[in-house]
């Protein structure tokens, strides 16, 4: 299967969960947006950015919680909710909603012993504290503990870097992995994440995503607000003031980025769930 198929095959299905997971929300009364490459995509192209591969929606933590509760059992038929408390194989700090009967492998779930099916990604915001000292605690405190659960459940972790220094940090996620598991449990990666938050300190009227170190915060009012841009011909929920939401994350966004830094990454394999497959090996002829 050649990769510009499968891509198009892949993104097909992440809209089918995306608009499964809209319609739960609407039914339950959860407020939620599209985040991130989603949001950039359809704001600037009206739909998928062409070479991504993934979905991302944002939740406010209340609606994030309550979205895990209800969806953990009440999700539509061929639909599963991955989370760190329901899947011991699952390392992120926030939530996936995979179509079952579905894969998409990367070494990461590999090594973890988590079939992961092609999904969508949920992240929840978190209000910043008040005090500064105490949010760039909260900020560095939970960034720690979501990689100390990445090298937990895996020793092959995505580096920045290629050739001879790319080396060398992937030889350091291998110490670290082992260094991790002798000294650290699930249950205490946890706890510390959960105590990272500061969620009974005084909160300020900044929230983001705690786990993702590069994002800056945004207005809790701005989200909880939201407005409407349309996503392959969907009019789906977006930040109040989107395109302030965009600039905060990605500075100039508007512009398309060069043509060699537009890159899909795509996975080991993908299961398409009817039959089809696409494998990284067939890809380099291997």
């Amino acid at each position: 299967m050649e990769d510009s198929a499968a891509l198009k095959k892949l993104q097909s299905i992440e809209l089918e969960i995306l608009l499964t997971v809209s319609d739960f929300c609407k039914t339950h009364g959860i407020s939620w947006f599209m985040d991130a490459g989603t949001l950039l995509g359809a704001a600037r192209h009206g739909g998928f950015i062409p070479w991504d591969d993934d979905i991302d929606i944002g939740m406010l933590r209340q609606d994030y919680d309550c979205f895990v509760n209800l969806a953990q059992h009440g999700l539509p038929d061929g639909y599963e909710l991955q989370t760190f408390e329901n899947n011991e194989a699952f390392a992120g700090h926030f939530a996936k909603v995979c179509k079952t009967g579905t894969e998409f492998r990367t070494k990461e779930t590999a090594e973890a012993g988590n079939r992961q099916g092609i999904f969508i990604d949920i992240f929840p915001y978190d209000t910043l504290a008040e005090d500064a000292a105490v949010r760039s605690r909260q900020q560095k405190r939970s960034c720690l503990w979501q990689s100390l659960s990445y090298l937990y459940h895996a020793k092959t972790i995505t580096v920045p870097h290629k050739g001879v220094l790319g080396a060398v940090e992937r030889f350091g996620c291998r110490v670290c992995h082992v260094l991790v598991r002798t000294f650290f449990t699930r249950a205490r990666i946890a706890q510390g994440s959960e105590r990272a938050r500061y969620a009974s300190v005084p909160q300020s009227n900044e929230c983001k995503i705690l786990a993702w170190a590069p994002m800056g915060s945004c207005p809790v009012d701005g989200l909880i607000r939201t407005s409407s841009v349309s996503f392959c011909g969907h009019d789906l929920p977006a930040p109040l003031d989107y395109e302030a939401h965009l600039s905060n994350m990605y500075g100039d966004w508007r512009t398309l980025p060069a043509p060699e830094d537009r890159r899909t990454h795509l996975p080991q394999l993908i299961d398409f769930g009817d039959g089809t497959l696409w494998r990284e090996e067939e890809r380099h002829g291997a």
